[in-house]
């Protein structure tokens, strides 16, 4: 399995906020085979890290009770080589922090933004952790799509703060969508959600993983307490289901990944 190849601005890295890292890691092992370590508490706050075959993949932090109302959920990283000028081009352009550039001791920096459309996004500076290690083989991060509903206010927003070089891949009012890259090479998505989304849900990243059979996967994930939010369908990139884990975090599998999803 060879290294993704994480460039400037690309996806580098996730993590789940859940409010029960047991019942996650026990979710989480069960249906994609993943073991975990736990971090030093006063060091890295007890941060879990998730592998798969020995290769990191994930993380799994606690939710802390002062989130109130905050859902569970899975967050996307991208890679910055100087998160300090980041942060900045965030504010400058119409971004917000909600979390100032924070050293990781010996791992890296890590920083959380709301983007222009108002989705929340993290960004990774490396240090000794260099992302994961692994993407789009079975249980591992295949896909990372953002669903905004001010589709060119966020892509503006991507190519002037993390400097996307993007491509229109659809521009029809049913179907508008620009990736990160072209083709093969692509390594995200913006989708135009303004027609879909609810006007209670906020623009927000969604993290895809590979598996070798949706439709299996789906029914594995409802006996462990999952929830189908969109059931499974076959797209011209594979066939796509879209679930809630046991605490009502979202993500969707995807087999068959094609260059975008």
């Amino acid at each position: 399995m060879p290294t993704p190849d994480i460039t400037a601005g690309s996806p580098c890295w996730i993590d789940l906020m859940t409010s029960d890292p047991e019942k996650a890691k026990s979710f989480y092992n069960a249906l994609f085979g993943w073991t975990y370590e736990t971090g030093d508490q006063e060091k890295y706050g007890g941060y879990i890290t998730a592998s798969k075959d020995g290769k990191l993949v994930a993380g799994i932090m606690q939710k802390q009770e002062d989130m109130g109302a905050m859902p569970d959920l899975w967050s996307t990283y991208l890679r910055t080589d100087d998160i300090k000028a980041t942060t900045e081009a965030t504010a400058a352009n119409g971004g917000q922090v909600f979390l100032e550039p924070m050293e990781v001791p010996e791992q890296g920096s890590m920083a959380m933004y709301g983007d222009s459309s108002g989705a929340s996004v993290g960004a990774w500076q490396f240090g000794e952790m260099k992302g994961y290690e692994v993407a789009a083989e079975p249980g591992t991060p295949a896909w990372h799509e953002l669903l905004s509903k001010d589709y060119e206010s966020a892509v503006s927003f991507y190519q002037n703060v993390f400097g996307w070089q993007t491509e229109v891949m659809s521009d029809t009012p049913e179907f508008r969508y620009t990736t990160l890259g072209a083709g093969d090479n692509a390594k995200a998505g913006i989708m135009d959600a303004s027609g879909f989304l609810p006007e209670q849900v906020p623009s927000m990243w969604s993290v895809y993983f590979a598996v070798e059979d949706t439709d299996a996967t789906v029914e594995k994930a409802l006996a462990l307490g999952a929830t189908v939010t969109q059931a499974a369908e076959d797209t011209p990139f594979g066939r796509l289901a879209t679930l809630t884990d046991p605490t009502g975090a979202v993500f969707k599998v995807i087999q068959d990944l094609g260059p975008t999803p």
